[in-house]
């Protein structure tokens, strides 16, 4: 929804809405006021509507505004219910049997990596990310791509404020170490992991965009490293990203026919 696009109350919120979580940091309700062409007071009353419904919340400290805990929860539910759609699970099982291969979807949510679909492969896994399982950001590879997409700044301050547990003694825990890997995830565009989360577990992950360019999930496999050792994961880029483009071509098609649960 462009700014100025504010007929109605409804629109006016979702416009609100829609340019607090298009921002990089929290801004003021007088940034909002101008940016939406709607007079103060206007923007002042929705966003305490928002703001009491959980929608929207101010910056600790501050009288700026970011997207509410409600909104992420109901954003990261979106998702992954549009990922269940039977034409992009159709997707995931193509590209799970070309690989053969696990291959699931995750997204972020609350700094953990959120699965929303998977698909398994008959051969049997050492790991397997169902929906609705999480896991960390630090030792995944959906996590690598979804910190590698933030800002240098917010890249820096999330790190560096993460609890960071080692789970295998390949697990990266020092913040600059992590740091380093993040830039080079960013310029490959598609990120892997070596028995970090999972002893004897190996993967990679590669992003999902919407038609602007937005990060909203990963797809991602997990393979034991007896099948397939780590310096073998780039075998599986290229599907991957074959059928990320085809998840992304998908997010503005009407899709009804969704799986059953």
């Amino acid at each position: 929804m462009s700014p100025g696009s504010t007929e109605g109350p409804l629109d006016r919120a979702f416009a609100v809405l829609d340019f607090v979580a298009g921002q990089l940091k929290a801004v003021s309700a007088a940034e909002i006021a101008k940016n939406l062409d709607l007079p103060l007071p206007t923007a002042h009353r929705l966003i305490g509507n928002l703001e009491a419904r959980g929608m929207l919340q101010r910056a600790a400290g501050t009288k700026r505004y970011m997207v509410g805990n409600k909104l992420v929860v109901l954003a990261g539910k979106t998702i992954g219910s549009a990922f269940r759609s039977a034409r992009r699970h159709a997707v995931l099982q193509n590209v799970a049997a070309e690989i053969g291969e696990q291959c699931e979807i995750g997204i972020v949510r609350d700094n953990l990596v959120i699965y929303v679909d998977s698909v398994r492969a008959p051969a049997p896994q050492g790991l397997q990310f169902d929906p609705g399982n999480s896991a960390p950001l630090y030792c995944t590879s959906t996590g690598k791509i979804y910190m590698s997409m933030l800002p240098a700044r917010a890249r820096e301050k999330l790190v560096r404020s993460l609890l960071m547990i080692r789970h295998t003694e390949r697990t990266v825990i020092e913040p600059d170490h992590l740091l380093a890997i993040l830039e080079q995830t960013r310029m490959a565009g598609w990120a892997h992991t070596n028995e970090e989360f999972v002893k004897g577990v190996v993967g990679c992950a590669v992003p999902i965009k919407a038609p602007d360019g937005t990060l909203i999930a990963c797809l991602g496999v997990s393979v034991p490293v007896a099948r397939v050792n780590f310096d073998e994961l780039e075998r599986f880029r290229d599907p991957l990203l074959r059928a990320a483009r085809l998840l992304s071509d998908t997010i503005l098609q009407a899709d009804a026919d969704f799986a059953e649960d």
